[in-house]
């Protein structure tokens, strides 16, 4: 996968923005106000930060060397994806979804009504 189709995957969600609050560099992706996904767009290959269960991510990180400790974030919550190296397309959508959906779990049950999430 590369960084324009991690993008379009990740804006074809609901109530998802992109912005850059860190620099001109740090592609960051929010539900809801919240962040559940960044890019540093001077990486090659291209790596993606992304949320993820604690115990979940350990059990990545133990399975697939493209998958490492967050870059620059909590190591508890986050893993940094190598997107370019050998994981599949459809394996990266699912730890998109799963970070998507940890941080819509997140939010209180009234904005998660409002949004339409429930």
């Amino acid at each position: 996968m590369n960084i324009e189709e991690f993008r379009e995957y990740c804006l074809s969600k609901k109530h998802v923005t992109e912005c850059f609050p860190f620099d001109e560099q740090t592609l960051v992706f929010k539900v809801a106000g919240k962040m559940f996904a960044l890019s540093g767009l001077e990486k090659h290959p291209s790596t993606v930060n992304l949320k993820c269960d604690p115990e979940k991510a350990i059990e990545l990180r133990d399975a697939h060397h493209d998958i490492i400790e967050g870059f620059h974030m909590s190591k508890k919550h986050w893993n940094t994806i190598i997107i370019e190296g050998g994981l599949s397309n459809l394996f990266i959508k699912e730890l998109i979804d799963h970070s998507y959906n940890l941080v819509v779990q997140g939010l209180t049950k009234k904005l998660q009504k409002e949004l339409g999430f429930i």
